[in-house]
């Protein structure tokens, strides 16, 4: 009896996921568990000052929560199953100790070592997309590298971000009415 590819190689599943060894970073990407590598020292701060503002922003307006790194959103993509990004807003039900229902409202990507490049531009334009057609507002792509450290990008104008540089305050509206965060806080 032969033994056909496709018997040899499955889809990964959202249990799957939960299995990831050491607990790790990944997302469940073309039915494949996509293993993200740990972050540095600049990238790590700037996401966790991130979260803890949107967690401030929550107390003080009541309305959904703040999460860190390594957070599982399960969506219903044709390709994609899963997001973690570096922080997020969830206005979404809680769901205990598994994965969050759905897309943030607001996303959080800062990049790392490895995501410059054109492959990496290309690879971060489309999980954008991925983000607002699974109904996240606004993302934002944090460069600690560059002098337009946020770029800010709504799910209505896609294709046009807009910039803080450091020194300025940056916000997620639409999606977090309100909240304001000063691109220097990015870099403590």
């Amino acid at each position: 009896m032969a033994i056909l590819e496709k018997d040899l190689i499955r889809e990964a599943t959202i249990d799957d996921l939960y299995q990831v060894p050491g607990n790790g970073k990944a997302e469940l990407v073309n039915g494949r568990i996509v293993l993200m590598a740990p972050t540095g020292d600049e990238p790590s701060s700037a996401s966790f000052n991130a979260a803890v503002s949107l967690r401030d922003y929550a107390r003080e307006s009541g309305r959904g929560r703040a999460y860190a790194d390594n957070v599982g959103f399960v969506v219903d993509l044709p390709h994609r199953r899963s997001f973690s990004p570096d922080a997020a807003f969830y206005v979404g039900p809680r769901t205990g100790l598994r994965f969050l229902n759905g897309a943030p409202i607001f996303a959080v990507e800062v990049r790392s070592e490895s995501d410059y490049g054109l492959a990496a531009e290309r690879e971060m334009a489309a999980k954008r997309a991925d983000y607002f057609a699974a109904g996240t507002a606004v993302v934002w792509d944090v460069d600690l590298t560059s002098s337009e450290a946020v770029r800010k990008f709504n799910a209505d104008s896609p294709e046009t971000p807009t910039i803080f540089h450091r020194g300025e305050i940056a916000d997620a509206e639409p999606a977090l009415p309100g909240w304001r965060m000063a691109v220097e806080d990015l870099f403590e």
